[in-house]
């Protein structure tokens, strides 16, 4: 049985997290894998470094108990495993990753410098380098909303289809509409603001998302040209959403450049579960449309993609 994996924070546990990571374990029948870091104590010339390390490791076996009890009260007879691992916890959790279908952590909202550059942090270093897609939970999806909805970023790229192929999947799983949604930045001269232009994005996005309409004919998928930044008009477009799904296409060594700026940006910005697809993800549901490789590359001026 494949699993989905859920970082467990002992300071604080994310309950959005834990509640969203059990009910995609169960819509999927994975098994939910919880697994709780503890960082290293670097001073450990301390008189109290031992005790530091004790009080810690009581907290997190704690925090563990609290997370299997609340699992067991929202999903029964989910199959679960529990794991506690001493090191960093983004590079615990990668190093897990590699055999996850998912990886689901929550997030302290805390500042790009913080996220990016703390000891440990984890949410930005495991979003870029993770091989699976990665569920950052800041807040409760937005269920109330009916019809239910997911966004998808597009921009034609190879990496935004991973992310339409994940969305379609999951929209199908929810009952959910799926909202594909290709971000067009304001041009810095008025005359390069065309109808051509909008029209080709149109036939663009529509060529993106032809084949899973037709896989899945009973998934309604709706095609939204926009204007504007593709950080603040896919937070816009996701806020009432069930989540918004992005590609990675940052490059770079530093965790932040592989990320890319919308990303980056989602996961500060985004009133709702955000879901980055790296390239070359499992293919979750294993019915990708085929014979599709031809599609040609976005237009030039859409750069930077929703990614």
């Amino acid at each position: 049985m494949n699993d989905l994996l859920l970082g467990v924070d002992p300071e604080e546990v994310s309950v959005p997290a834990l509640v969203w990571a059990a009910d995609e374990a169960a819509r999927r029948r994975l098994r939910l894998r919880l697994v709780v870091a503890l960082p290293p104590v670097h001073d450990r010339l301390r008189y109290d470094a031992l005790g530091h390390r004790t009080a810690l490791r009581i907290r997190a076996e704690s925090a563990l108990a609290d997370v299997e009890e609340l699992v067991r009260r929202l999903h029964g007879t989910l199959p679960t495993t529990s794991e506690l691992v001493d090191g960093a916890p983004a590079t615990v959790l990668l190093a897990r990753a590699a055999g996850a279908d998912l990886v689901v952590v929550g997030s302290r909202r805390l500042g790009r410098a913080a996220e990016l550059l703390g000891e440990n942090s984890v949410v930005v270093p495991l979003t870029a380098r993770a091989p699976c897609p990665v569920v950052v939970v800041r807040a409760p999806e937005h269920t109330e909303v009916h019809p239910p909805t997911l966004v998808v970023g597009v921009d034609g790229s190879e990496q935004s289809q991973e992310a339409v192929a994940f969305a379609v999947r999951e929209a199908s799983l929810r009952e959910a509409r799926l909202r594909a949604v290709w971000v067009w930045p304001r041009p810095l001269l008025a005359h390069e603001d065309t109808g051509a232009g909008l029209a080709e994005r149109r036939r663009l996005l529509a060529e993106s998302v032809a084949g899973w309409t037709e896989r899945y004919p009973d998934t309604g998928i709706d095609q939204d040209v926009v204007r504007g930044h593709p950080v603040a008009e896919l937070a816009l477009a996701a806020r009432e959403s069930l989540a918004v799904v992005v590609g990675r296409t940052g490059r770079g060594g530093y965790s932040g450049m592989r990320l890319g700026s919308t990303v980056h940006g989602l996961l500060h910005h985004a009133d709702c579960p955000v879901i980055t697809v790296p390239s070359g993800a499992p293919d979750l549901g294993g019915d990708r449309p085929r014979g599709r490789a031809g599609r040609p590359p976005p237009l030039e001026p859409d750069r930077p993609p929703p990614g």
